[in-house]
């Protein structure tokens, strides 16, 4: 690692900084100019004017200078001109590499954004491959300030390849508060999945600390950068577990500069009705079965009808009868051309007017459009449409197939069994909708049984993390909603802790309408220490055989122990040393042990945060029940009882799993303390 010269002329160090000054005085200076701009001679009405207020208020959001993250990490020194697909470089220029790009009052740029095509090789240039790179420059900060540089010189055979310090110092710097960019530390085979193309979809399997979550992220940036006015028609969506996992992330995209991407669970996607009740693991392994689409698609459609008596339509002193054969054969065209029962419906009045229409014109009569619209008007018209295909609420066909035993063995007959269609059949009859205890199985139906009556709309481009949780049905859920887009999957299959968790990843594609997506593994964990995901991966044969176990990176091999406990007094000591340390640290427990140890917390005077809580510099440790765990990170964990965390769950692999993801929730530390002896899955 460089350090200063005594010259300030020959002080490379100094120059950076000076170049660092600057590039913050540019950006000041294009925020003020956004800051500055009159809209009121260049809009038309006080909508315009909204819409450009939003966005101008958008971009100043943008373009803020946030003074703890370094403005630019890198530096790119090119050997010539890159090529004509990468105009922005000339033959010997110097670019800055950064989270947003910055100019100067000229336009000539001072930071190049980290998506560009000519940044590219600072995350894949090597010295097998320098990409036309001569020299590489990493910058190290203590908060926003530059403190440190390394240099590569890729083009050099005599200087060896190095692993890099501050590379190694980025990956292992202690977090308080939410998750945090990785643009300074992406991965080539990282930024190969960030860089994919929109029209493709792609799914991530990654064990802890692969960095998955970040990867999926970042690509959402990077098709935002790349596809704005694509995206910006279509929208953007990520899809986390839960509202912990979400608060975590939340602040990722807008440090890139990314302010209009949407988050929500899939519970939140299908919120059409109030969910109050629970299923146990038997019922919503049946309403979360792809099969329950066809048994929605028939109870749908058995509302159909066949007409047996025509349709007599009076105008004037004329009348026009339609009669039942022809209105059969206007009906079976409309179900063999498989669109949407609702749009059906819509379109059944006007065929049955054009077919009045044509007889019209038979007569030597010479009709028009609004003859034909007042003719789907008519009200013998309506009355054959409510009767042969009424209109249905997506939520009274789920509640009548859930309490009415005849209709569902009706419509799922050779579907599901007779012991699968009493398991979710509901034991008392229910007065309403509003009065019925969805549960959030129930509200992922109703969202299917919605989506047949109206098609749902679909998005560019959705991200869905933690996927290996969801069942058959909610990952059509989640696909309708980018039936017309995209999608990066992201998830492990050893971390499914659902009793319906997906078995593979070809399998859950399929469900998603993504059959041809790509599978990409990642199996370099760079945050996890080794020992403790060599110690968590031996449960790996139990969870998820033949799945490649996460190989560490890290130079840093961590702190790992397993100690005895005798009493929640002792999990509380084992906090209150980790708490000595710098950075963030979590304790988790089974979720049934959490209230005896937040009582031991407070009687022992230590201050913790729940799930979802930002950590501050005051409070650094949080109370984690087991089944929150996933996809959150510390610099230090206490996991207590991992007996207590297996036996929590319904079945025992299910268990393990969850333990393991418990296992790999620390960055830079884990003490695991038990009273109850060990699962035997552990034992070497």
């Amino acid at each position: 690692m460089s350090t200063p010269a005594h010259d300030p002329l020959d002080d490379p160090l100094a120059r950076e900084r000076s170049h660092l000054a600057a590039s913050r005085a540019a950006l000041r200076a294009m925020r003020e100019d956004v800051e500055a701009l009159d809209i009121s001679d260049v809009t038309a009405n006080w909508v315009n004017a909204a819409v450009l207020s939003r966005q101008i208020d958008d971009r100043i959001k943008a373009l803020a200078d946030l003074s703890d993250t370094p403005l630019f990490f890198g530096r790119l020194d090119y050997l010539h001109a890159p090529g004509a697909e990468q105009a922005e470089g000339a033959g010997g220029e110097r670019f800055y590499i950064g989270r947003r790009h910055v100019h100067d009052a000229d336009g000539d740029p001072m930071v190049i954004d980290w998506r560009a095509p000519v940044s590219q090789p600072f995350y894949r240039a090597s010295k097998k491959d320098p990409m036309d790179i001569g020299l590489r420059r990493r910058f190290g900060y203590t908060g926003g300030d530059l403190t440190a540089y390394e240099d590569e010189h890729l083009s050099d055979p005599a200087e060896t390849a190095t692993t890099s310090k501050l590379l190694q110092q980025e990956i292992e710097r202690p977090r308080v508060g939410p998750m945090r960019d990785i643009v300074a530390t992406i991965q080539p085979e990282q930024d190969e999945i960030v860089r994919s193309g929109l029209g493709g979809t792609v799914c991530v399997q990654g064990g802890p600390g692969t960095g998955k979550t970040a990867v999926g992220l970042h690509r959402v940036a990077y098709l935002l950068y790349a596809h704005r006015e694509r995206l910006a028609r279509t929208g953007t969506l990520v899809i986390g577990p839960n509202r912990s996992f979400l608060h975590y992330i939340e602040q990722v995209l807008p440090a890139l500069g990314e302010l209009s991407v949407r988050q929500a669970t899939v519970d939140d996607l299908v919120a059409q009705v109030e969910v109050r009740g629970t299923d146990d693991a038997a019922a919503a392994i049946v309403k979360g079965d792809a099969r329950m689409a066809e048994v929605l698609r028939r109870a749908l459609y058995s509302h159909v009808t066949v007409p047996t008596e025509p349709v007599v339509v009076v105008r004037g002193s004329r009348r026009w009868r339609v009669p039942a054969y022809e209105l059969e054969e206007i009906v079976r065209e409309l179900l063999d051309r498989d669109i949407r029962y609702g749009a059906a419906r819509e379109a059944l009045p006007q065929r049955i007017a054009h077919a009045v229409l044509v007889q019209m014109e038979r007569a030597g009569e010479a009709p028009d459009d609004r003859v034909q619209d007042a003719v789907a008007r008519n009200s013998a018209v309506k009355a054959a449409v409510k009767a042969v295909w009424p209109a249905v609420d997506p939520a009274k066909l789920v509640l009548r197939l859930l309490t009415d035993a005849e209709f569902l063995a009706e419509h799922a007959d050779g579907l599901l069994d007779e012991d699968e269609q009493k398991t979710i059949l509901w034991a008392r009859p229910v007065r309403s909708v509003k009065a019925a205890k969805w549960s959030p199985a129930d509200a992922v139906l109703i969202d299917e049984a919605t989506d047949l009556v109206q098609r749902t709309h679909s998005l560019g481009h959705v991200v869905l993390d933690e996927a290996q949780d969801l069942s058959p049905m909610q990952y059509r859920a989640v696909g309708r909603r980018c039936t017309t887009g995209s999608a990066t999957v992201l998830g492990d299959l050893a971390q499914g802790t659902t009793p319906w968790a997906t078995r593979s990843w070809a399998e859950a594609l399929a469900h998603l309408g993504k059959p041809d997506g790509a599978v990409e593994e990642l199996t370099a964990g760079f945050r996890v220490p080794t020992d403790v995901i060599a110690y968590a991966s031996r449960l790996l044969p139990h969870i998820a055989p033949g799945l490649t176990p996460v190989a560490s990176v890290r130079e840093n091999p961590g702190f790992f122990e397993v100690r005895t406990a005798t009493e929640a007094a002792d999990v509380v000591a084992a906090c209150a040393e980790l708490l000595r340390n710098e950075g963030s640290t979590g304790l988790i427990a089974a979720d049934a042990r959490v209230p005896a140890l937040a009582e031991a917390l407070t009687a022992a005077g230590i201050s913790y945060l729940a799930p979802g809580e930002e950590t501050t510099r005051e409070t650094r440790l949080t109370l984690v029940p087991a089944s929150l765990a996933k996809g959150l990170e510390y610099d230090y964990v206490v996991l207590d009882e991992p007996r207590a965390v297996v036996d929590g769950e319904p079945d025992e692999r299910t268990g393990l799993r969850r333990l393991y993801v418990a296992l790999t929730r620390a960055v830079s530390g884990l003490i695991v303390t038990h009273t109850a002896p060990l699962p035997p899955q552990l034992a070497e």
